[in-house]
């Protein structure tokens, strides 16, 4: 049976410093999403897959050495789930990720993480063109305010929405944490 990949982007304590970010994150349940899909994969024994961002730029809460570089509690990776690094916004460049699925024969991803608009957007595009069937919990990602060329703020709930809508589609579909389990068990059974 080909089991889903639950893929945890970048779930690091550096995407609480908002600021840094664009501020006024949107969809504060993120976590707790994730970690209820988290609990669901573990109970079922399929893979999980935890994507770290290593920043190279020194002021980024991400960069290697700072505490914003470690997993946010409760993330913690078991020793058999598979722990990716990265350094540019894609899961898929300078890592193992499409080896790991290759080899394994994983077809179906679950992405979860942050951030909607950057880093889960550049891995679903990836993954979508790479002939993945990727699943979005709209409810597992969020995102910050975005300024725009003109100096003009965003809000963080219409750049998410906007990251969403790319990729709904041509890419992945997108599903809330509840809409997926109500799903899985027609889709895959243990």
């Amino acid at each position: 049976m080909n089991q889903p990949v639950l893929l945890i982007i970048d779930a690091q304590k550096g995407i609480d410093e908002a600021a840094h970010w664009g501020g006024n994150r949107n969809n504060p349940e993120a976590e707790s999403r994730i970690l209820q899909l988290l609990e669901h994969w573990r109970k079922q024994n399929w893979p999980v897959c935890h994507v770290y961002h290593d920043s190279v730029h020194p002021q980024s809460p991400f960069y290697p050495g700072k505490v914003g570089n470690e997993h946010k509690p409760g993330f913690e990776p078991l020793p058999h789930e598979v722990v990716l690094r990265k350094s540019t916004t894609n899961a898929f460049i300078d890592t193992n990720l499409e080896l790991y699925l290759s080899r394994n024969r994983f077809s179906t991803l679950v992405v979860t993480g942050f951030v909607t608009n950057n880093s889960v957007e550049a891995t679903v595009r990836m993954a979508g063109d790479s002939g993945y069937a990727v699943w979005v919990i709209s409810d597992g990602v969020a995102t910050f305010n975005k300024k725009g060329l003109d100096g003009q703020v965003y809000d963080s709930e219409l750049v998410h929405t906007i990251s969403l809508a790319n990729m709904q589609g041509e890419y992945a579909t997108i599903v809330s944490t509840e809409e997926l389990l109500s799903k899985l068990p027609e889709l895959y059974q243990s």
